[in-house]
């Protein structure tokens, strides 16, 4: 199996685990049902769960018991999204090609669905955890890390910097420490949970932190790559919104041919850490140079 076929293969798992999870329910709050879904099925590469399917897989065990985590993460990357959009952050219009959640139920609701996909996204892990014939140990580790990736010292973390740094120029260190926390560490987080849930030996761990950290990181400096050279109708959103905002970016501090040489840096800095657990790991090498070459 090729790399896309084994990506297909993927998401369509997880696509058909969060058609599950998504159902509208027909009571008097159904509208949030409605607000959820609408988001949470929007599409979308589904990055994060397809890497924590990849590593349960290159570690030898079934996925099914990762799923959940894996769908956890997604809830978490839509529910800030969502709120990434409203006119009190980004104040985007479009997200994957179409309106975004505030534009369609009004800002007051897409804040709730927000809400209600981290809180969900909680329950379904609580309930895997219950349910789980495994390590409790090992569950419990990896929504630890999620919570940890998600909170004041990860993703929200970096909002934060990203929010107060607006208009202004920063240093590099404070660049990639923003970027870290605000788009690495959803990043690694499915990462080290499933691997976690899997079970991995300290060095296996200690590799796919090295790993996940160089994505994380490659991830962030291609969006803003494309952000200055990208296709509007591909992304699926407008192009060069960070500019207009002010946002403290890679480009805006390299300029483009440095960040293209720093993208390729720490690719390779990445693919060389996985790359030591040998041809198990193919699959994640090549879905670092996918990352690398994408135009969404």
């Amino acid at each position: 199996m090729n790399f896309k076929e084994q990506y297909n293969l993927y998401l369509g798992r997880i696509n058909n685990a969060l058609q599950g999870y998504a159902s509208i329910k027909d009571t008097p709050e159904k509208t949030i049902y409605k607000a959820m879904n609408y988001s949470l099925t929007a599409g979308g590469k589904r990055l994060r769960p397809v890497l924590a399917l990849a590593v349960c897989d290159m570690l030898g065990r079934g996925i099914e018991d990762v799923i959940p985590y894996a769908c956890a993460v997604e809830m978490i990357h839509t529910y800030s999204l969502i709120h990434d959009d409203l006119p009190a952050m980004d104040n985007d219009d479009y997200r994957r090609g179409r309106l975004t959640n505030h534009k369609v139920f009004g800002e007051a609701m897409a804040i709730l669905a927000g809400d209600a996909l981290l809180n969900f996204s909680f329950e379904i892990m609580v309930e895997a955890a219950l349910r789980s014939t495994g390590n409790l140990e090992a569950n419990l580790t990896a929504m630890r890390i999620i919570s940890n990736a998600s909170g004041a010292s990860g993703m929200i973390g970096g909002q934060v910097v990203d929010l107060e740094s607006e208009g202004k120029v920063i240093h590099g260190d404070l660049l990639k420490y923003m970027h870290q926390c605000k788009t690495g560490a959803l990043i690694k987080a499915p990462i080290l949970a499933a691997a976690a849930i899997c079970e991995a030996k300290k060095e296996e761990m200690d590799l796919l932190e090295r790993y996940a950290c160089g994505i994380g990181l490659a991830f962030q400096i291609k969006d803003d790559i494309l952000d200055v050279e990208g296709d509007s109708e591909k992304l699926g959103k407008t192009v060069g919104s960070d500019e207009a905002n002010g946002k403290s970016t890679f480009v805006a501090l390299y300029g483009l041919e440095q960040s293209k040489k720093m993208l390729e840096e720490v690719t390779k800095e990445a693919v060389g850490a996985v790359g030591m657990l040998g041809d198990r790991a193919d699959f994640l090498v090549e879905l670092a140079y996918y990352l690398v070459n994408r135009d969404t």
